[in-house]
């Protein structure tokens, strides 16, 4: 028992950190260069988490790294970005909170893999709970950062599709180092190119980029998949509910966000809907012992 509640703690820093990114971002780094932003946090993350999973990409494992790396964190680490920057933190991290229902209805789209009622119950209540968001912030919301939002959503969903049809071959760990290292050097070339020199890292803005590669990203994803190793993935995916409650509270707290009553029913809808979306353990009537969900723990499964 004692065990289990020290590998919940260490497994909660993950989507804590992820909370905490939004405000990060939003607060210290360069509004100006999301393709900057993007490549200072995925590629040296990347090559951290690749020194500690030793293994390279093999066979077929290049081309989709270079596929899920454009997907799973070039694309949506710029768009991330810039809903962080655009949008305050309460309503970026309740918008963004949104990523899993988003994935299972593009699973359901792409994939055939066809939801329990539950799921599409909570699908629909969490849905809601965005619109409720977005609409009671009335004018104020940036409409470039709800786009961004949605982008991230719809591209992290199709990489979620793609990821759970790649799973063999290579652990979680290993292959999100693969996405990271690709969509950090996939980068590089377009920050260059499109934002000139990158940002001069000095001060606030050095921690903050510090704390966006090695705490929210390298650290974030070695412990969520050690929780992985030692928890149920239903355990895990409850406990990602502290990426949208962190950030709520950090907006609230440190910028001065004043969440109307709209904004926290449809924060709390949020928080409801992904609870019924969560695959639920089925049983297997010849053991009566429960079965994995399908899909649970996938890299794509990450809202950071």
């Amino acid at each position: 028992m004692e065990a289990n509640v020290r590998w919940v703690l260490l497994t909660a820093l993950a989507p804590i950190a992820w909370g905490a990114n939004y405000w990060v971002t939003h607060a210290y780094l360069p509004a100006d260069r999301p393709l900057w932003g993007a490549a200072l946090r995925a590629l040296p993350a990347g090559l951290l988490l690749l020194a500690l999973a030793r293994r390279r990409p093999h066979g077929a494992w290049w081309w989709r790294s270079a596929l899920l790396g454009l997907l799973n964190t070039a694309v949506f680490f710029v768009l991330l970005y810039l809903a962080s920057q655009l949008l305050p933190t309460s309503t970026a991290a309740t918008v963004m909170a949104a990523s899993p229902l988003a994935m299972l209805l593009t699973a359901w789209a792409l994939a055939g893999q066809h939801p329990h009622r539950s799921h599409l119950a909570g699908a629909v209540v969490g849905l809601a709970g965005v619109a409720l968001t977005v609409l009671g912030a009335g004018s104020a919301l940036d409409r470039a950062g709800l786009a961004a939002s949605a982008g991230a959503m719809l591209v992290s969903s199709v990489g979620y599709v793609l990821a759970a049809r790649w799973r063999e071959g290579a652990d979680p760990l290993a292959a999100t180092a693969w996405q990271l290292t690709a969509g950090g050097l996939l980068l590089l070339p377009l920050a260059a190119c499109a934002e000139g020199a990158p940002p001069p890292l000095h001060g606030p803005t050095l921690l903050a980029f510090g704390y966006v590669t090695l705490v929210a990203t390298a650290l974030a994803f070695a412990c969520w998949f050690t929780g992985l190793r030692h928890l149920p993935a239903a355990t895990v995916g409850l406990l990602g509910l502290l990426n949208p409650l962190t950030g709520v509270l950090l907006g609230t707290v440190l910028d001065g966000d004043e969440p109307g009553p709209r904004q926290g029913l449809g924060l709390a809808l949020v928080v409801v809907g992904i609870l019924l979306g969560r695959p639920r353990p089925r049983t297997d009537t010849d053991t009566g012992t429960p079965a994995p969900a399908a899909g649970a723990g996938l890299p794509g499964e990450r809202v950071p």
